[in-house]
């Protein structure tokens, strides 16, 4: 008989790291999957001292093709079963896309999509077996609007808003939540590797916490989609009220190009 076991990649910093403090006094197993093992094992040993919890890591890149596969063959070898996946991995690239890093572009695209994808394929069967589960998607605020100079990132988020709400809507009434969670400009890692750091997006960031906050709380409520933090809530509203070409604009103005 397997164990049941909540599973966060992205788990060595910011938004991950700050779920998996949340989710630890639920006294289930924790899987934390990220590539940085020395941040892993810290957060484990910090998790398994306070709260007493099985907490297993995981070093896998998912950025790379097939990783999916092999992070779930890991997990079955621990002989765990998935109970609640939290897709937070990705990252983001900013510059014009013509002058973008194609091999970065691919990697973020095959992380942010498809890695986060076939996750939750091959963790969905067995919650709708059970009729229970829980599955977590980061998405992004930029999910709600093209975003010039962060074109590919955008688009990678609204792919993820879309297919979460068409899967929450798929599995009404089989025990399993689904949601996505759709935060602004987060104080983590993200803004240096995004070469964003200094630009306007990147001043008004959130704490991981609050945005971890309100994620769990959206879940556990049965949400499909939250916009973390009370500047970016009306966001979603306004892209609807506004001219797109407009939005476009002022997004362009604001990532400070």
């Amino acid at each position: 008989m397997t164990t049941l076991a909540t599973v966060i990649t992205g788990a060595s910093s910011g938004i991950g790291e700050a779920l998996a403090h949340l989710f630890a006094p639920e006294q289930q197993t924790l899987v934390l999957v990220a590539r940085r093992k020395e941040r892993l094992d810290a957060l484990a040993k910090e998790l398994n001292s306070k709260h007493g919890i099985k907490v297993h890591v995981i070093t896998q890149d998912l950025q790379e093709i097939g990783a999916a596969a092999n992070l779930m063959n890991s997990i079955a070898n621990l002989n765990l079963t998935v109970d609640t996946l939290v897709n937070n991995a990705g990252f983001g690239i900013s510059a014009p896309f013509a002058k973008s890093d194609g091999a970065k572009t691919s990697a973020m695209m095959q992380l942010n999509m498809v890695a986060l994808t076939e996750l939750t394929h091959m963790a969905l069967p067995a919650m709708l077996e059970r009729r229970h589960g829980r599955i977590m998607n980061i998405a992004s605020v930029a999910a709600f609007q093209a975003c010039p100079y962060f074109a590919v990132y955008a688009a990678t988020k609204a792919y993820v808003l879309s297919f979460t709400e068409a899967l929450a809507a798929e599995v009404t009434d089989r025990g399993i939540l689904v949601t996505a969670v759709c935060p602004g400009s987060t104080d983590t890692g993200f803004h240096e590797v995004a070469n964003t750091k200094g630009s306007l997006v990147d001043k008004i960031s959130e704490s991981p916490e609050m945005v971890a906050d309100e994620a769990y709380k959206a879940l556990n409520n049965g949400k499909v989609v939250v916009v973390t933090g009370l500047f970016n809530k009306p966001l979603p509203v306004i892209n609807r009220l506004i001219p797109r070409k407009t939005m476009t604009w002022a997004v362009g103005k604001m990532m400070g190009r």
